[in-house]
């Protein structure tokens, strides 16, 4: 069960967002959920399923996500896990032709300010 920082968010399809992962606990308030708010400067909206290639990508620009840090309760990454990225962060993968998939449901509406629903759609899978 996740606590929701606004229940009234929805996603790029404007229907109610759901959660994208509570194992790994993910998005900006660890909620499990990609929802933003005014402190999220990353704009952490995007329900994105792990690649390898992706990972590999995010290390190379200096993002580490596979890197356990269990100092800060963090396992790493790995292909298959769901996490919030950063719209930016995403868009960017796809301009590198590295974008991993995402998830349209679990996916902010904020995201639309970044990229167009028809890209995202491209690169969706099933919730």
């Amino acid at each position: 069960m996740t606590t929701r920082y606004d229940e009234g968010a929805k996603n790029v399809l404007g229907g109610e967002l759901i959660a994208c992962s509570l194992d790994p606990v993910t998005g900006f308030f660890r909620n499990g959920c990609c929802e933003t708010g005014p402190h999220d400067l990353g704009l952490h909206t995007v329900c994105a399923v792990m690649t390898a290639e992706f990972l590999s990508y995010s290390k190379m620009v200096g993002n580490d996500l596979s890197t356990p840090m269990p100092e800060y309760g963090f396992a790493g990454l790995k292909p298959g896990d769901r996490w919030c990225l950063c719209a930016p962060r995403w868009k960017e993968a796809l301009d590198a032709g590295a974008a991993p998939p995402l998830v349209l449901e679990a996916t902010h509406e904020e995201t639309l300010a970044i990229v167009t629903l028809g890209v995202l759609k491209d690169h969706a899978v099933e919730a």
